[in-house]
């Protein structure tokens, strides 16, 4: 096969976090409620904080996202050649254990 692949990915350590919390649990901490008072309600007393959308917060590492270019051929060891291509380029630290696949795309000559 002709043609080339670029395979995005980013490296996953062990103190990565993905979680979501949601609005109704962000609003009832009480530092939050200060936080939002002192800044949009300054001098107002009894001032009640309420949200009328249902929706969560997503709290995730951010990561770099690292690219690596490869033949067609080499489809089927994408993974191997990402975790590889993050060794040779020492993106691999300590806590980390792998790789993850972002994005896959065909390059055509």
């Amino acid at each position: 096969m002709d043609g080339m692949i670029k395979v995005s990915y980013r490296v996953i350590c062990q103190n990565d976090t993905n979680q979501e919390v949601s609005l109704s649990d962000v609003f009832a901490n009480e530092k939050v409620q200060k936080a939002i008072k002192s800044e949009f309600a300054k001098g107002m007393r009894n001032i009640i904080i309420s949200s009328n959308i249902e929706g969560n917060i997503s709290l995730e590492t951010q990561k770099e996202v690292f690219e690596v270019v490869v033949t067609k051929d080499d489809f089927a060891d994408l993974l191997e050649l990402a975790e590889e291509d993050a060794i040779k380029n020492k993106r691999v630290k300590k806590d980390c254990e792998g790789v993850e696949l972002v994005d896959i795309v065909t390059i055509e000559n």
